[in-house]
């Protein structure tokens, strides 16, 4: 299939509502390249090897999406165009703007980028490994072996890597698990290797449900989690011990309405994807359902917020 990459050079304080930008126009995948977080990842020293050396210039974020390359996308380039000047009016500084656009094919997309993802500890004990990379594992590592395709996700970015520090710190054997947009599925196979007893992931994005269970057969957790196309928790059935939205601060409050029916008495509710600014602006939310915050988590300008149902 071919596909059409769209570029834009961004600042830091768009580079999210850019990427919303394009998730609204339909991308089948969006990319952040964020050199102040390639550098921090480098000086951590969580990933096994790497030879990419520091960026200098760091003001300069890049990002870019992936949409069908079909009679649709003039349309849609136009319409892109026309949203990212409304950031403009709202007082929004988006850098250079400097858009650029070229096919690819999925294959050539989908091999260009891997000579920069590499193993990484993103827990105490949750290691990120690339399916086609080797990596060995000690006695208390949980690897996910992870192919993200056209979907969203590698494991780390800062909202995924919280997330799964939280997880790590909260699941328990034979927990009920609901991830809502699961990306790449690295989540809900995170919670299955932590001892979930079952898990339930949907994603708005066909590519993305393809791609998050093809992940969940090379993980071998088939058997706990169960992957489907589905718009936040409509289709889910019974209630939770933890939900998981790792999505953008406007989704996270629109699903907040449907989450004392999904969660159970004393349940989980671990929201991430949100930029710092928006932080009051969804633990209000989460308080008007009735929730109890627990802890909010920092890190490169992001926050994950842990909430727990009130009442008991």
């Amino acid at each position: 299939m071919k596909w059409a990459e769209i570029s834009i050079q961004t600042t830091h304080e768009a580079a999210d509502m850019v990427a919303n930008i394009f998730h609204d126009l339909g991308s089948s995948g969006v990319v952040i390249e964020d050199p102040e977080l390639v550098n921090s990842y480098l000086r951590s020293g969580r990933w096994d090897y790497s030879d990419i050396p520091e960026e200098v210039n760091t003001e300069i974020v890049v990002v870019k999406a992936y949409l069908p390359a079909d009679e649709h996308l003039d349309e849609k380039l136009g319409q892109f165009e026309e949203e990212i000047q409304q950031l403009v009016s709202y007082g929004v500084d988006k850098g250079s703007g400097i858009t650029e656009c070229r096919e690819v094919m999925e294959e050539d997309w989908a091999s260009s980028w891997k000579e920069f993802f590499h193993p990484i500890k993103v827990g105490q004990r949750i290691v990120i490994k690339p399916s086609w990379e080797e990596y060995v594992a000690t006695d208390e590592d949980l690897v996910i072996e992870l192919d993200p395709g056209m979907a969203f996700g590698t494991g780390t970015h800062h909202t995924t890597a919280m997330c799964c520090r939280i997880l790590e710190d909260v699941v328990e054997p034979g927990h009920v698990i609901f991830d809502v947009g699961t990306g790449s599925g690295i989540l809900s196979i995170a919670a299955a290797k932590l001892g979930a007893g079952r898990v339930q992931a949907v994603d708005l994005d066909r590519v993305a449900v393809r791609v998050a269970n093809e992940n969940v057969g090379i993980n071998k957790v088939e058997d706990i989690v169960q992957v489907a196309h589905g718009d936040l928790l409509t289709g889910f059935s019974g209630k939770a011990d933890i939900v998981i939205a790792n999505i953008i601060a406007d989704v996270v409050i629109i699903l907040l309405a449907d989450i004392p029916a999904r969660l159970k008495d004393d349940g989980i509710f671990i929201a991430s994807g949100i930029i710092t600014e928006r932080l009051s602006d969804v633990t209000s939310a989460m308080l008007a359902q009735n929730l109890i915050i627990d802890k909010v988590v920092e890190e490169g300008g992001w926050v994950a917020i842990v909430a727990r149902m009130g009442g008991n």
